[in-house]
Protein backbone atom coordinates (compact mmCIF):
# COMPACT_ATOMS: atom_id res chain seq x y z
CA UNK A 1 0.00 0.00 0.00
CA UNK A 2 1.37 3.17 -0.55
CA UNK A 3 2.06 5.65 2.25
CA UNK A 4 0.27 8.50 0.72
CA UNK A 5 -3.13 5.89 1.03
CA UNK A 6 -2.81 6.15 4.80
CA UNK A 7 -4.64 8.22 7.61
CA UNK A 8 -3.26 9.10 10.83
CA UNK A 9 -3.83 11.25 13.38
CA UNK A 10 -1.76 13.93 11.51
CA UNK A 11 -4.69 14.04 8.54
CA UNK A 12 -6.87 16.70 7.80
CA UNK A 13 -10.76 16.64 8.40
CA UNK A 14 -11.24 15.27 4.58
CA UNK A 15 -9.05 12.11 5.55
CA UNK A 16 -6.26 13.55 3.36
CA UNK A 17 -2.74 13.62 5.28
CA UNK A 18 -1.85 17.74 5.52
CA UNK A 19 0.68 18.38 2.98
CA UNK A 20 3.60 18.45 5.72
CA UNK A 21 3.02 14.80 6.97
CA UNK A 22 2.55 13.46 3.13
CA UNK A 23 5.50 14.93 1.85
CA UNK A 24 7.93 13.80 5.37
CA UNK A 25 6.12 10.19 4.73
CA UNK A 26 6.66 9.81 1.28
CA UNK A 27 10.16 11.13 1.48
CA UNK A 28 11.02 8.43 4.33
CA UNK A 29 9.30 5.26 2.15
CA UNK A 30 11.40 6.37 -0.46
CA UNK A 31 14.98 6.44 1.43
CA UNK A 32 13.89 3.20 2.82
CA UNK A 33 12.82 1.68 -0.48
CA UNK A 34 16.22 2.30 -1.85
CA UNK A 35 18.26 1.51 0.77
CA UNK A 36 16.33 -1.94 1.26
CA UNK A 37 17.63 -2.56 -2.81
CA UNK A 38 20.88 -1.48 -1.74
CA UNK A 39 21.14 -5.22 -0.78
CA UNK A 40 19.13 -7.05 -3.59
CA UNK A 41 21.01 -7.09 -6.48
CA UNK A 42 18.84 -8.42 -8.68
CA UNK A 43 16.57 -5.93 -8.21
CA UNK A 44 18.99 -3.63 -9.37
CA UNK A 45 19.08 -2.78 -13.45
CA UNK A 46 22.73 -2.44 -14.01
CA UNK A 47 21.93 -2.40 -17.82
CA UNK A 48 20.42 1.15 -17.24
CA UNK A 49 22.66 2.16 -14.89
CA UNK A 50 26.19 1.45 -17.37
CA UNK A 51 23.49 3.27 -19.86
CA UNK A 52 23.60 6.63 -17.72
CA UNK A 53 27.49 6.47 -17.33
CA UNK A 54 27.80 6.07 -21.05
CA UNK A 55 25.68 9.18 -21.81
CA UNK A 56 27.31 11.13 -19.07
CA UNK A 57 30.02 11.48 -21.37
CA UNK A 58 28.21 11.95 -24.84
CA UNK A 59 25.04 13.12 -23.97
CA UNK A 60 24.26 14.32 -20.36
CA UNK A 61 21.37 15.82 -21.33
CA UNK A 62 19.65 12.40 -22.18
CA UNK A 63 20.56 11.51 -18.54
CA UNK A 64 18.30 13.78 -17.22
CA UNK A 65 15.59 13.78 -19.47
CA UNK A 66 15.10 10.51 -17.80
CA UNK A 67 14.93 11.77 -14.21
CA UNK A 68 12.19 14.45 -15.19
CA UNK A 69 10.33 10.95 -16.87
CA UNK A 70 10.74 9.53 -13.50
CA UNK A 71 9.46 12.10 -11.88
CA UNK A 72 6.27 11.77 -14.36
CA UNK A 73 5.71 7.95 -13.41
CA UNK A 74 7.26 7.86 -9.95
CA UNK A 75 6.48 11.47 -8.21
CA UNK A 76 10.13 11.38 -7.81
CA UNK A 77 13.20 13.18 -9.24
CA UNK A 78 15.63 11.06 -7.06
CA UNK A 79 16.69 7.80 -8.29
CA UNK A 80 14.88 4.56 -6.67
CA UNK A 81 17.33 2.27 -8.12
CA UNK A 82 20.77 2.15 -6.30
CA UNK A 83 22.51 0.28 -9.86
CA UNK A 84 24.08 3.48 -10.39
CA UNK A 85 25.78 3.92 -7.02
CA UNK A 86 26.86 0.33 -6.97
CA UNK A 87 28.61 0.31 -10.01
CA UNK A 88 30.29 3.62 -9.36
CA UNK A 89 31.65 1.85 -6.14
CA UNK A 90 32.99 -0.53 -8.19
CA UNK A 91 35.15 1.56 -10.47
CA UNK A 92 36.37 3.77 -7.47
CA UNK A 93 37.58 0.98 -6.01
CA UNK A 94 39.57 -0.64 -9.30
CA UNK A 95 40.80 3.16 -10.35
CA UNK A 96 41.79 3.53 -7.04
CA UNK A 97 43.81 0.65 -7.07
CA UNK A 98 45.24 1.09 -10.27
CA UNK A 99 46.18 4.33 -8.51
CA UNK A 100 47.97 3.18 -5.96
CA UNK A 101 49.23 0.48 -8.40
CA UNK A 102 51.18 3.32 -10.02
CA UNK A 103 52.43 5.34 -6.94
CA UNK A 104 54.27 2.17 -5.96
CA UNK A 105 52.02 1.94 -3.02
CA UNK A 106 52.12 -1.38 -0.82
CA UNK A 107 48.76 -3.56 0.13
CA UNK A 108 47.89 -1.89 2.96
CA UNK A 109 48.82 1.64 2.00
CA UNK A 110 46.42 1.17 -0.94
CA UNK A 111 43.85 0.13 1.32
CA UNK A 112 44.51 3.22 3.15
CA UNK A 113 43.72 5.39 -0.01
CA UNK A 114 40.87 3.67 -0.79
CA UNK A 115 39.16 3.89 2.05
CA UNK A 116 40.31 8.10 1.99
CA UNK A 117 38.84 8.21 -1.71
CA UNK A 118 35.77 6.46 -1.03
CA UNK A 119 34.89 8.04 2.84
CA UNK A 120 36.38 11.29 2.07
CA UNK A 121 36.75 12.53 -1.46
CA UNK A 122 33.45 10.56 -2.51
CA UNK A 123 30.93 10.32 0.18
CA UNK A 124 32.12 13.62 2.98
CA UNK A 125 32.81 15.77 0.04
CA UNK A 126 29.71 14.47 -2.05
CA UNK A 127 27.63 14.70 1.31
CA UNK A 128 28.50 18.62 1.89
CA UNK A 129 28.44 19.15 -1.78
CA UNK A 130 24.86 17.74 -2.09
CA UNK A 131 23.61 19.57 1.28
CA UNK A 132 24.96 23.01 0.31
CA UNK A 133 23.22 22.85 -3.79
CA UNK A 134 20.25 21.39 -1.88
CA UNK A 135 20.01 24.21 0.03
CA UNK A 136 20.87 27.12 -2.21
CA UNK A 137 18.73 25.80 -4.87
CA UNK A 138 15.99 25.76 -2.44
CA UNK A 139 16.55 29.08 -0.79
CA UNK A 140 17.33 31.10 -3.98
CA UNK A 141 16.60 29.15 -6.99
CA UNK A 142 13.02 28.30 -6.72
CA UNK A 143 10.55 30.43 -8.82
CA UNK A 144 7.84 30.26 -6.28
CA UNK A 145 8.52 29.37 -2.22
CA UNK A 146 5.84 26.61 -2.00
CA UNK A 147 6.03 23.61 -0.42
CA UNK A 148 5.21 21.98 -3.98
CA UNK A 149 7.75 22.88 -5.79
CA UNK A 150 11.65 22.19 -4.19
CA UNK A 151 14.97 20.26 -4.49
CA UNK A 152 14.90 16.68 -3.08
CA UNK A 153 18.15 16.29 -1.49
CA UNK A 154 18.40 12.72 -3.11
CA UNK A 155 18.00 14.43 -6.27
CA UNK A 156 21.23 16.94 -5.48
CA UNK A 157 23.04 13.77 -4.42
CA UNK A 158 22.42 12.21 -8.07
CA UNK A 159 23.61 14.96 -9.29
CA UNK A 160 26.99 15.08 -7.53
CA UNK A 161 27.14 11.65 -8.19
CA UNK A 162 26.36 12.25 -12.22
CA UNK A 163 29.07 14.86 -12.19
CA UNK A 164 31.61 13.10 -10.34
CA UNK A 165 31.72 9.67 -12.25
CA UNK A 166 33.16 11.59 -15.13
CA UNK A 167 35.23 13.46 -12.97
CA UNK A 168 36.71 10.08 -11.74
CA UNK A 169 37.66 8.58 -14.86
CA UNK A 170 39.50 11.62 -16.11
CA UNK A 171 41.56 11.77 -13.09
CA UNK A 172 41.39 8.38 -11.58
CA UNK A 173 41.66 6.67 -15.30
CA UNK A 174 42.68 8.31 -18.08
CA UNK A 175 45.39 10.25 -16.58
CA UNK A 176 47.26 6.78 -15.14
CA UNK A 177 48.34 6.16 -18.20
CA UNK A 178 50.07 9.55 -18.15
CA UNK A 179 51.22 10.23 -14.57
CA UNK A 180 55.05 8.42 -14.45
CA UNK A 181 55.58 9.11 -17.95
CA UNK A 182 54.48 12.81 -18.84
CA UNK A 183 52.53 14.15 -15.36
CA UNK A 184 55.52 13.50 -12.71
CA UNK A 185 58.23 15.04 -14.72
CA UNK A 186 59.34 18.65 -14.07
CA UNK A 187 58.67 19.84 -17.40
CA UNK A 188 56.20 22.01 -18.88
CA UNK A 189 54.53 19.69 -20.80
CA UNK A 190 53.85 17.37 -17.54
CA UNK A 191 52.48 20.10 -15.76
CA UNK A 192 50.24 21.27 -19.13
CA UNK A 193 49.27 18.10 -19.32
CA UNK A 194 48.15 17.35 -15.91
CA UNK A 195 46.68 20.50 -15.37
CA UNK A 196 44.66 20.70 -18.41
CA UNK A 197 43.15 16.98 -16.99
CA UNK A 198 42.23 18.90 -13.91
CA UNK A 199 41.06 21.74 -16.47
CA UNK A 200 38.42 19.21 -18.26
CA UNK A 201 37.06 17.41 -15.39
CA UNK A 202 36.76 19.89 -13.16
CA UNK A 203 34.66 21.92 -16.00
CA UNK A 204 32.90 18.47 -16.73
CA UNK A 205 31.95 17.99 -13.28
CA UNK A 206 30.66 22.37 -13.37
CA UNK A 207 28.64 21.54 -16.50
CA UNK A 208 26.69 18.13 -15.82
CA UNK A 209 25.54 19.82 -12.01
CA UNK A 210 24.50 22.46 -14.56
CA UNK A 211 22.45 20.10 -16.41
CA UNK A 212 21.06 18.57 -13.43
CA UNK A 213 19.51 21.90 -11.93
CA UNK A 214 19.10 23.58 -14.85
CA UNK A 215 16.72 20.10 -16.23
CA UNK A 216 13.90 21.24 -13.14
CA UNK A 217 11.59 23.41 -14.38
CA UNK A 218 10.97 24.93 -11.04
CA UNK A 219 14.24 26.47 -10.58
CA UNK A 220 14.98 30.15 -12.11
CA UNK A 221 18.73 31.51 -13.41
CA UNK A 222 20.27 28.28 -13.02
CA UNK A 223 23.10 29.85 -15.59
CA UNK A 224 24.84 30.84 -12.18
CA UNK A 225 25.90 27.69 -11.37
CA UNK A 226 27.88 28.08 -14.34
CA UNK A 227 29.96 30.65 -12.97
CA UNK A 228 33.09 28.87 -11.35
CA UNK A 229 34.06 28.28 -14.97
CA UNK A 230 35.60 32.07 -15.02
CA UNK A 231 37.35 31.42 -11.52
CA UNK A 232 38.50 27.43 -12.91
CA UNK A 233 40.01 29.38 -16.31
CA UNK A 234 41.46 31.95 -14.26
CA UNK A 235 43.16 29.29 -11.91
CA UNK A 236 44.80 27.16 -14.55
CA UNK A 237 46.16 30.04 -16.59
CA UNK A 238 48.14 30.77 -12.96
CA UNK A 239 48.40 27.39 -12.89
CA UNK A 240 50.51 27.24 -16.15
CA UNK A 241 52.33 30.65 -15.32
CA UNK A 242 53.81 29.71 -12.12
CA UNK A 243 54.44 26.07 -12.81
CA UNK A 244 52.05 24.22 -10.46
CA UNK A 245 51.74 20.70 -10.60
CA UNK A 246 47.67 20.02 -9.44
CA UNK A 247 48.24 16.19 -10.51
CA UNK A 248 51.89 16.18 -8.47
CA UNK A 249 50.34 18.04 -5.53
CA UNK A 250 47.72 15.18 -5.32
CA UNK A 251 49.99 12.81 -5.56
CA UNK A 252 52.16 13.74 -2.82
CA UNK A 253 48.92 14.36 -0.67
CA UNK A 254 48.06 11.06 -1.18
CA UNK A 255 50.94 9.64 -0.50
CA UNK A 256 51.32 11.53 2.93
CA UNK A 257 47.87 10.44 4.35
CA UNK A 258 48.97 6.73 3.84
CA UNK A 259 51.84 6.73 6.04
Amino acid sequence: MLPTTLVNSGSQGNGVLSPRDAARHTAGAKRYKYLRRLFHFRQMDFEFALWQMLYLFTSPQRVYRNFHYRKQTKDQWARDDPAFLVLLSIWLCVSTVGFGFVLDMGFFETVKLLLWVVFIDCVGVGLLIATLMWFISNKYLVKQQNRDYDVEWGYAFDVHLNAFYPLLVILHFIQLFFINYVIISDSVIGYFVGNTLWLIAIGYYIYVTFLGYSALPFLKNTAVLLYPFALLIMLYLISLACGWNFTKMLCSFYKYRVK
